[in-house]
């Protein structure tokens, strides 16, 4: 892109905004096309349109990613840089020149092409996992996986040079942030947790099968549902689905959808994955209406997108103030199955701390270790050290490792995720943990504020927390980078001693351990783990 020319006069300078903001919009609209498709194979597509399904989605994301890189696009935002210079830093406007220009400048790089052919094998890799998984079939995941390789090392190639394979891929999730950093804030984090995670699994483990009893599937949906809407989840701009896999979905500010799944014999299935993806979708409609169809209409990144479902499923979900409310309602909803169970019983059957194969099964102290295992291997498949015939073994190995366990077959093992299934290998999971940490950290923010939070929760309210969150967070959607925002939401960018400080007092208050829990916070901050 060529230097920008000074603009003659605010009213050019409003013209070409104009401008700017249609073509984005027509970006936007196709993009979100593409969603409602995606949407569709997950929810409720027959097995056979999945061919025409693929063919129709490379369709367009190759118009949206054409439009994306025209040259016009490209002079016209050339020719606003100057006149958003100008501008307050802050202002929509200003945000929304510098974010299109980032944007215009990585996606140039990138040849329409490669994107058709990456959207149509994921799409038919994705509906091949979707059969594979339930058979234990990894082999012939074998040919996909290797294929997802190819096209992701080819996408890292645009961006040559980089210190790592993976750094383009990370900082499309995560901006800003590269493997060598990842890497350095897993290690803090693991040496953390490790020990605390080894204190608690010596102790008599505690009994949550007030879970796994049999609990009517649709009761389940309901109930899940019926919280969610508590939580801030607007119906009127949303909807909940069944699917295999849960996620969320926005196609435009006024349909932000979420989908779950439901087991009959664990009834916090079906409620945490809900609140986990309400948590997304209630960022996403906290969004201002005016960055919608524009770049900044959206979270800021993957890591504080994960900070606002954790926050919501974990951080409040498994509190004893949220459960304090919401469990004599789920009781006489199944007063057979749980007439019995105290409160206590309950709130610390869904804390539980045990090793467990499946990541989204986990509980919060063993989470990372298990996102901390992909992030490595998906490292060591994008340099070629690992290859994709062997990863059954490289999973098992690593999970014996870090967790004690190991998988008696793929469905639970290098199976169960459909992230390197469904799209690009590399920067997939470290998002999860970075979420982990910020989940603390916005909430210790929000609760020097609003001390009286917690009380309120125990009385069934959240509109506290959710319009700080707004406040502070939704309404910017992705106007500044992930540091800025943090920055400007907690006084501080991303720390790991507010999500150590909530560890240990839960689990130590849970599981009665002295003092400092096992662990310690670490002497070092981590100001540089996120610059």
């Amino acid at each position: 892109m060529t230097a920008g020319k000074p603009v003659r006069n605010r009213r050019s300078a409003e013209q070409m905004l104009v401008e700017l903001k249609r073509r984005l919009r027509e970006i936007s609209d196709l993009n979100a096309a593409g969603d409602v498709l995606n949407w569709d194979q997950a929810t409720y597509m027959p097995e056979g349109g999945a061919p025409a399904r693929g063919r129709q989605r490379a369709m367009l994301n190759h118009l949206a990613h054409e439009r994306a890189i025209e040259p016009a696009l490209g002079r016209l935002i050339d020719a606003l840089a100057r006149y958003g210079e100008s501008l307050p830093y802050d202002c929509d406007d200003a945000s929304l020149i510098r974010v299109a220009r980032r944007e215009f400048q990585k996606k140039i790089k990138i040849p329409a092409d490669h994107v058709a052919r990456a959207s149509a094998h994921c799409s038919a890799s994705y509906d091949a996992w979707t059969r594979a998984r339930p058979a234990n079939d990894f082999a012939t995941m074998v040919p996909y996986l290797e294929r997802t390789l190819d096209l992701s090392r080819e996408y890292s190639s645009y961006f040559a040079p980089y210190q790592h394979i993976a750094d383009p891929h990370i900082d499309d999730a995560d901006e800003g942030m590269t493997a060598a950093q990842v890497r350095t804030l897993f290690g803090k984090l693991k040496r953390q947790l490790v020990p605390l995670v080894q204190v608690i699994c010596a102790q008599p483990a505690a009994d949550d099968s007030s879970l796994r009893k049999s609990f009517a599937k649709p009761a389940q949906f309901d109930f899940a549902l019926h919280v969610a809407k508590c939580f801030g989840y607007d119906l009127k701009r949303g909807r909940l689905d069944l699917t295999y896999h849960p996620f969320c979905t926005r196609f435009s500010a006024g349909d932000i959808r979420i989908t779950t799944r439901v087991n009959e014999n664990d009834i916090g299935d079906a409620l945490f994955s809900t609140l986990h993806e309400a948590g997304h979708a209630m960022y996403e409609q906290g969004v201002g209406a005016a960055l919608d169809g524009t770049p900044l209409g959206q979270g800021a990144s993957a890591g504080v997108h994960e900070s606002q479902s954790r926050l919501w499923e974990n951080v409040v979900g498994r509190s004893y103030d949220f459960w304090k409310h919401f469990y004599p309602r789920l009781q006489r909803i199944f007063a057979e199955q749980l007439s019995g169970v105290s409160l206590a019983a309950f709130h610390h059957a869904v804390n539980k701390v045990v090793r467990s194969l499946i990541r989204t099964d986990a509980d919060e102290l063993t989470y990372n270790l298990h996102i901390m295992l992909r992030f490595d291997l998906e490292l060591k498949m994008l340099q070629g050290k690992l290859r994709a015939r062997d990863l059954p073994e490289a999973w098992n190995a690593g999970m014996t490792v870090d967790l004690g366990i190991a998988p008696s077959d793929d469905r639970d093992g290098c199976l169960q995720d459909a992230h390197w299934y469904s799209g690009y290998i590399g920067g997939r999971f470290q998002s999860y943990a970075i979420g982990n940490i910020l989940s603390a950290q916005f909430y210790a923010a929000a609760l020097k504020t609003h001390p009286n939070i917690s009380h309120e929760i125990a009385n069934g309210e959240f509109g506290t927390l959710h319009t700080w969150l707004r406040d502070n967070l939704y309404q910017h959607g992705s106007k500044f980078t992930p540091n800025d925002l943090v920055e400007r939401a907690t006084g501080a960018v991303m720390q790991m001693s507010p999500y150590l400080d909530y560890l240990r007092e839960k689990y130590g208050a849970l599981y009665r351990l002295p003092v400092g829990g096992g662990f310690s916070t670490p002497a070092l901050g981590d100001r540089r783990a996120m610059e």
